[in-house]
């Protein structure tokens, strides 16, 4: 009887991806992600939209930079593809059913009203109105990006669907009718790329955090990736999002404190180490926020091979988390 339940409540996990062997010549992939583009862009009543109104910036050329940012630092492994834009003239509505009007949103720019609690929109409502589950579920799409503006209650990224995990917010409830992980990003045509580079860096840290949660000590290549000076002194490699490997707090990009990092060995040599150990400071990855992101994203590996179950080519996780063996 134990064997019947135990088989039974094996059936109702979700589906994980076979580990494959260990290999040096398993070929890196390609891995490619259709977009679900969704804008809230809303008429105001000076009778133009927000973005405009406010002059803030195009969502076509914040899509076009990324994209070919992220091609770039991918060196081609991770290439996104907007198969649908939705642009939409309202404000989401809030997890209490709150939503701003065009008055009452100005008074929160000029800071006559305090921004509406609880800020977080109603991912459901959302999920629900553009049928995201099912539609993952059929390949049509593989994630969504969202463009809000400041206050709209979006998180930079959170991913539901069957054993969707911690995506730098606590994963979607209720959506495991996906059949696989997905991801939503959640953008501001209010900021500019290196804003964009960083949400999706934050993706990126959470997904390779948990492709690398069961391996420990040098196994563990993800925790020596983001070492930096200040939590590992004498031993930097290319640190996180927030700290470049000389960094003493965060957004710290033009320190201009040099200090021994491994990062070039990360760049040319993985997975075979050499040793190779500079001093670097901020003319390394520019002093800025957007050339410290592409700088750091320019240093996944993105190789041939596998080892511990884990290929050497990280994007095929960041891209696709449903690769991700939990």
């Amino acid at each position: 009887m134990q064997k019947f339940f135990s088989a039974f409540f094996n059936l109702l996990k979700p589906a994980q991806p076979k580990v494959a062997p260990d290999s040096e010549t398993e070929p890196a992939q390609i891995t490619r992600s259709k977009v679900l583009l969704i804008v809230y862009d809303p008429l105001m009543d000076s009778g133009v939209t927000l973005s405009q109104q406010q002059s803030w910036y195009r969502t076509a050329d914040l899509i076009t930079s990324l994209m070919l940012d992220m091609m770039q630092v991918s060196a081609g492994m991770a290439r996104y593809e907007i198969v649908e834009r939705v642009e939409l003239n309202e404000f989401p509505v809030k997890t209490d059913g709150f939503r701003y009007t065009p008055q009452s949103y100005m008074n929160v720019l000029r800071g006559t009203i305090a921004p509406r609690m609880p800020q977080e929109v109603d991912y459901s409502a959302i999920i629900a109105q553009f049928n995201i589950l099912q539609r993952v579920a059929r390949n049509e799409i593989d994630e969504v990006w969202v463009f809000g503006f400041p206050h709209a209650g979006f998180y930079e990224s959170v991913m539901g669907g069957p054993g969707a995990f911690w995506c730098n917010a606590h994963p979607l409830k209720n959506t495991d009718a996906a059949k696989r992980r997905f991801v939503v990003m959640g953008f501001s045509y209010e900021r500019y790329i290196g804003e964009m580079l960083e949400a999706y860096g934050h993706r990126a840290e959470s997904i390779m955090d948990k492709t690398f949660s069961k391996l420990s000590g040098d196994a563990n290549l993800w925790k020596r990736f983001i070492q930096y000076d200040k939590s590992a002194p004498g031993k930097a490699a290319c640190g996180n999002i927030h700290f470049a490997p000389n960094s003493r707090q965060d957004y710290d990009w033009n320190n201009p404190t040099l200090v021994n990092s491994e990062c070039y060995d990360w760049q040319f040599n993985f997975p075979n180490f050499k040793g190779d150990v500079r001093v670097v400071g901020p003319s390394e990855w520019g002093g800025e926020i957007r050339a410290h992101h592409k700088w750091w994203f320019n240093h996944f590996p993105r190789v041939a091979g596998r080892k511990n179950g884990i290929h050497n080519n990280w994007w095929q996780y960041v891209v696709a988390p449903q690769n991700v063996v939990i």
